[in-house]
């Protein structure tokens, strides 16, 4: 068959997988109401979308077990790729306004005869870590840290680098009493100011706005088996079909993999990560983003800054733009 042949199938794949999917959005937007059972309609629109998916290569519950890995307990953290990549690392606390969040460690690293900041979120790895990290969610202090350590890293000429990987910024009623939305909204604007290169790698769970404030960068890499999403599955799940057991459908929709978001324009590049996953081989998986850390580094180190900061904000801009019968909404 003609490689153009191909290539209309795939287009018109594609087209179809779009067209279902904004009619599962529709449906998720129809109030509940007595007598009105939507769940045939949708159930036949997910099975359709599963057919796509194993047509287009990704198999049925490929995205969840995406998602599974990108969870997995011996999945290196931030702390792990600093320690295997920058020896003699330095660390900042404190936000010098309320407190220090450990869910966010931040400082200064030695790499290739240059200084970095280093911003990442930490998760734990046993149950005491892991309360001390608030499980890596982020609160008001820690976000403002990051935007402490990216000014100052500002004021000396330091690029930048951050690894993401939380579930989400902190939902507590003291973190909203403190302006967690706030705090959010001002780390991404003081990263789309700065005059340095910036790089961000998602190296497990990339959820909502708490991991796009890390992750507003000149360039964005993504790990293999990481995810990335305005929400996790679960709480889609439980907001579109009022159910949390359809996590695995949600997974599907959301289109969170790296390849999904590689598709989509959200990530300039997607790492491979050592045979079986990255928790195999931590070692391995700090190589792989340390060269990449290199090579996009030098790229970014060629740029003038202002060349960088128009380029930078204007990716983001063109994501979400969506085209419909010859009109491009935004």
């Amino acid at each position: 068959m003609p490689s153009g042949l191909f290539g209309k199938k795939k287009r018109a794949l594609q087209e179809e997988e779009g067209r279902l999917r904004r009619r599962l959005a529709e449906l998720s937007r129809l109030p509940t109401l007595p007598g009105v059972h939507l769940k045939d309609e949708v159930a036949k629109i997910s099975q359709r979308l599963r057919e796509l998916g194993r047509v287009r290569g990704r198999g049925e519950g490929a995205s969840w077990e995406k998602v599974k890995l990108a969870r997995h307990p011996e999945r290196p953290y931030a702390l792990d790729y600093i320690g295997l990549m920058f020896p003699g690392f330095i660390e900042l606390r404190g936000d010098r306004c309320f407190a220090d969040d450990p869910a966010i460690v931040g400082g200064l690293a030695a790499y290739q005869g240059r200084t970095l900041m280093v911003i990442g979120h930490q998760k734990g790895r046993d149950l005491a870590s892991r309360t001390h990290r608030n499980f890596g969610m982020p609160r008001p202090e820690g976000y403002r840290k990051a935007q402490r350590l990216m000014r100052l890293a500002e004021k000396f000429g330091i690029p930048v680098l951050t690894l993401v990987d939380t579930p989400g910024a902190y939902p507590g009623v003291a973190a909203e009493e403190r302006g967690q939305g706030g705090a959010i909204a001002t780390t991404l604007a003081c990263m789309a100011r700065l005059d340095v290169p910036t790089v961000a790698v998602i190296i497990g769970e990339g959820g909502s706005g708490g991991a796009l404030a890390l992750a507003l960068a000149d360039r964005v890499l993504m790990l293999e088996n990481s995810i990335y999403s305005v929400s996790s599955p679960e709480a889609c799940a439980s907001i579109l079909w009022k159910d949390a057991a359809e996590a695995k459908l949600a997974a599907e929709a959301l289109r969170l993999t790296s390849s999904d978001l590689e598709d989509l324009g959200v990530v300039d590049e997607v790492l491979p990560e050592p045979r079986g996953g990255a928790h195999r081989d931590h070692a391995a998986a700090a190589r792989i983003v340390k060269e990449a850390l290199e090579e996009n580094l030098r790229q970014l180190e060629l740029m003038k800054p202002d060349r960088r900061r128009r380029e930078r904000c204007g990716k983001f801009r063109r994501m979400g733009v969506w085209r419909e019968n010859g009109l491009t909404l935004f």
